[in-house]
């Protein structure tokens, strides 16, 4: 299985602003006791063989403990439904790591998948602000950081980071309710990032 894909992605967790968990490649513990995080991913573009990706989106929640590299995280992944169950059955294998490519590292701090499947997803990103619903579970929405010293109006950029891309924009969530397969937080106003991604395996 060869696949590629790219789009725009963002996060939020309960960390403040900046994140040290993703700035540090998962050394550094979370500010919080547990890192609680949502990440949403909207594929422009991409490939898995000769099936089309394009236009999918995928949101990933986790709860861990604060090192996110001691593992045992409690996991869940929700796939469009307006997917096809070929097109899901690839998004899953990329997501999940099974298909090698970037996730391939994290899939093993898994510890449980607590849910997933397919959901109705509404994603809206202009650049600098991104949202996604995802039914009753998921309503996140953030804004990326600009300073009021910034003449340049472009942002706070977080870059060498590696994964999920290589530079991140910084921000904060103006909304974010998780609740879903026992997983439950409200992390308003705590730490988000994001960047367009690019990926293959």
């Amino acid at each position: 299985m060869a696949w590629q894909i790219e789009g725009t992605y963002f996060e939020n967790c309960s960390c403040d602003m900046v994140c040290p968990c993703s700035t540090s490649g998962l050394t550094v513990a979370a500010d919080t006791e547990r890192c609680t995080v949502m990440l949403a991913f909207h594929i422009d573009s991409g490939r898995s063989d000769d099936l089309d990706l394009s236009g999918i989106t995928v949101c990933m929640l986790a709860d861990t403990p604060a090192l996110m590299t001691e593992g045992n995280w409690r996991a869940a992944l929700l796939v469009d439904d307006k997917a096809s169950a070929e097109q899901t059955e690839a998004i899953n294998a990329i997501f999940g790591g099974q298909a090698g490519g970037p996730l391939a590292d994290l899939a093993p701090l898994i510890g449980e998948m607590v849910g997933g499947g397919p959901a109705p997803i509404e994603y809206a990103d202009d650049g600098r602000n991104h949202s996604v619903r995802v039914g009753d579970m998921v309503d996140v929405s953030v804004a990326d950081f600009v300073s009021p010293l910034d003449a340049t109006g472009k942002g706070i950029r977080v870059s060498g980071v590696g994964f999920p891309a290589d530079t991140l924009a910084a921000g904060t969530a103006t909304s974010a309710k998780v609740d879903a397969f026992g997983l439950s937080w409200d992390t308003s106003g705590k730490n988000s990032f994001s960047a367009p991604f690019a990926w293959s395996g």
